[in-house]
């Protein structure tokens, strides 16, 4: 016969209360597993929050430079072709220059009937084409004398003026848009001296006249 050993089948002796504080332990870690996960997401939106922030300041300081530079640009594009128009006045300003004498000529010889045949023809080309690069020319008897735009070269008194006039155009004057590349040389007449305080004193004596007849 086979031999039983004795207490093989039971089951060893457990403390009654080693069950009890099981159970408390358990459910404690359980509630701490929940929790954790909650406090790691709050923690994950402030930082991407802190990200955004940061992000949206480093958008907004591009944008700054951005249009800074584009600003930049825009002047630089301004000055650039602003540059660009006044070399190229003063070229054509020389050009013209250069070209006056030739045009004060031209004046001369229609003055004297001389411009004729082939001669007229290239004469008027080259006027077309100095009037096409924007020259213009001025200066007429009659207007009154400007020193800003005048050149008086003869000087005398008439008693037809009641201010400086230009009496006659010795050389005419050109001009390319507003700026003025040779003055007219003229000849003024100024008012005789004395010539107004007359005037003056014959229109009072005229209307104390007029007012002794009507009375």
């Amino acid at each position: 016969m086979t031999e039983e050993t004795p207490g093989f089948d039971e089951k060893p002796d457990v403390p009654s209360g080693a069950t009890d504080d099981a159970e408390p332990q358990a459910a404690a870690s359980s509630s701490e597993a929940g929790a954790a996960p909650a406090g790691d997401a709050s923690a994950q939106i402030a930082g991407l929050t802190a990200q955004l922030d940061q992000s949206r300041k480093a958008l907004e300081e591009r944008t700054a430079d951005l249009q800074r530079l584009q600003a930049e640009f825009q002047n630089y594009r301004r000055r650039v072709e602003r540059d660009r128009i006044t070399v190229k006045e003063i070229a054509v300003a020389n050009l013209l220059t250069e070209l006056l004498p030739v045009l004060d000529d031209i004046g001369r010889a229609r003055e004297h009937g001389e411009l004729l045949g082939g001669f007229k023809s290239v004469a008027e080309s080259l006027e077309t084409v100095a009037a096409k690069m924007g020259l213009q020319q001025f200066g007429k008897e009659g207007e009154p004398f400007d020193p800003t735009i005048h050149e008086a070269l003869m000087h005398s008194y008439a008693p037809d003026v009641t201010e400086t006039t230009c009496v006659a155009i010795l050389q005419p004057g050109y001009r390319i848009g507003e700026r003025t590349i040779r003055p007219a040389r003229v000849a003024v007449a100024e008012p005789q001296p004395g010539a107004q305080a007359a005037k003056d004193e014959s229109e009072a004596g005229e209307e104390k006249d007029n007012s002794s007849e009507e009375g």
